[in-house]
């Protein structure tokens, strides 16, 4: 089981996209938009991976899926 330290670990824009496997600038674009759960320590964007990990499960259950025939 994870421990709540690894879950609110603060991730940099940099580990986010490796753990999304997209590029950075896309990372930052949807911080910058609002699209993807963030915030900024001084002039650095951060993310929680709590907070990713939440979202990430809520673009699965969006996401349409053909219906079983």
């Amino acid at each position: 089981m994870r421990s709540n330290q690894q879950l609110d670990k603060l991730m940099s824009l940099k580990d986010v996209a490796e753990y999304l496997q997209v590029a950075e600038r896309t990372v930052y674009i949807w911080a910058h938009q609002g699209t993807i759960p963030s915030f900024k320590l001084g002039n650095i964007w951060r993310f929680k991976k709590s907070d990713l990990d939440v979202w990430i499960e809520e673009c699965r259950e969006q996401t349409p899926r053909p219906k079983a025939q």
